[in-house]
């Protein structure tokens, strides 16, 4: 018997949610809940979800679907009401599914203390909290952590995450702001932008930190310790950054296992240092790893150098399709017919299975999420691994302000066995 799950939250990223996860073979009742009562018929009237959704399931408040029986729920709504939602979520006894990022508020100690109250209602309740890090499921992640597992990094000397984003450039952030106080609980945002801004409270890119710091933590499973930040202070008059003290801020970390971790969060500066705006890379003593390519060396014995024969790295390039894991057969095709819907059935079976959304993600994080709670366990992405990639950002900000000061990292622990 599979599990029930309700979706909350169905504007424009949510709804590339929806099919996913009504479609997963483990799933066998979901539930619609949106304020905007036309966001939930478009899917209710959908044929597709007919097999599993009935119009009792269909919800217009938070309140409403935390108070039917589902297994877990599904939050995609605005960032600033992630933390609080999901906190409700956990005491109505059903497992979470957060998009990113934890919380997105300027008040550094409120996340932190968000950070709180989400680890201990986890504890507390038992329930599972997963956070949907685009890049953890990026296929170069998963490359990278089956690298690490082999012990081909030797040891972790050094590694970088980046997130570029130009506030003009593609998925303009502008448009993306405009889109989201149109609706009705994004309405709320400003007011709540202005009241911290009254109490000079200011923000910055590294209160969205996860797409840049997920992926050096998880492929080293290390947390930072300590941090050096820098800001660069936006000095003409653009209404965007208002509220912010910086529209750039580059971080020195030290982690728990002896590296050092650069991240870079940028959002006026168009272009970026490599192939890719939204990226990480990862050194070694043995094996590197920097967008698609992977370089290894099979060190000498010290001790007896054949100066004649010294080895060298070599260099391999490698495909997304070779870095990406697998998934279920029975879940690959199931997906296959969500994305495909238009298609018919024996054309369909000659359609090799495209990750689709952020470098492929999507599929991966419904997937991960339905499964962990199908099968009683932690998800990967869990509170306690979450807080380490959110932590990186509210610190780092934190020493910004103070121009740079080393600043200790909190930690959370490690998820329960």
């Amino acid at each position: 018997m599979g599990i029930s799950i309700g979706l909350v939250g169905l504007g424009s990223f949510g709804r590339s949610f929806a099919d996913l996860f009504k479609s997963h073979p483990l799933v066998d009742r979901v539930g619609l809940c949106d304020v905007e009562a036309d966001r939930v018929a478009r899917f209710a009237d959908d044929p597709f979800f007919q097999e599993k959704f009935s119009p009792n399931d269909a919800f217009s408040s938070l309140d409403e679907i935390c108070a039917a029986d589902f297994d877990a729920i599904a939050v995609i709504t605005q960032p600033w009401l992630h933390a609080p939602q999901c906190l409700q979520v956990m005491e109505s006894g059903k497992h979470v599914y957060s998009a990113v990022p934890i919380i997105s508020i300027p008040d550094d100690d409120a996340i932190l203390d968000w950070c709180d109250k989400l680890v201990a209602a986890c504890e507390r309740t038992g329930q599972y909290y997963m956070l949907g890090e685009t890049t953890y499921y990026r296929p170069e992640a998963m490359f990278c952590r089956r690298k690490a597992r082999e012990g081909a990094f030797g040891r972790f000397v050094y590694a970088e995450g980046e997130y570029f984003h130009d506030v003009d450039a593609h998925c303009n952030l502008r448009q993306v702001q405009q889109s989201r106080t149109s609706s009705k609980t994004g309405a709320g945002w400003p007011a709540l932008r202005d009241k911290y801004a009254e109490q000079g409270i200011r923000g910055g890119p590294m209160h969205y930190p996860t797409h840049s710091t997920s992926g050096p933590v998880s492929v080293m499973e290390a947390h930072a310790v300590k941090v050096t930040c820098y800001g660069y202070r936006h000095q003409e008059n653009d209404p965007f950054f208002s509220s912010n003290a910086f529209t750039n801020e580059v971080a020195l970390f030290q982690m728990s296992n002896g590296s050092t971790v650069r991240i870079a969060e940028m959002r006026e500066t168009p272009g970026c240092p490599g192939n890719d705006s939204e990226t990480f890379r990862v050194f070694g003593t043995l094996g590197s790893f920097s967008e698609g390519r992977w370089w290894e060396i099979a060190r000498p014995d010290y001790e007896n150098i054949d100066l004649s024969n010294v080895p060298r790295p070599t260099t391999v390039h490698v495909t997304k399709e070779e870095m990406f894991d697998p998934l279920p057969q029975e879940v690959q095709d199931a997906f296959k017919r969500a994305m495909n819907k238009t298609i018919d059935e024996t054309d369909l079976q000659n359609l090799d299975f495209n990750p689709q959304g952020h470098g492929g993600s999507h599929p991966y994080m419904v997937h991960e999420f339905v499964e962990s709670v199908a099968n009683n366990r932690q998800p990967e992405t869990n509170i306690w691994e979450s807080a380490r990639y959110m932590v990186m950002g509210v610190m780092a900000h934190k020493s910004a302000l103070r121009d740079g000061e080393t600043l200790e990292i909190p930690d959370w622990g490690d998820a329960p066995e």
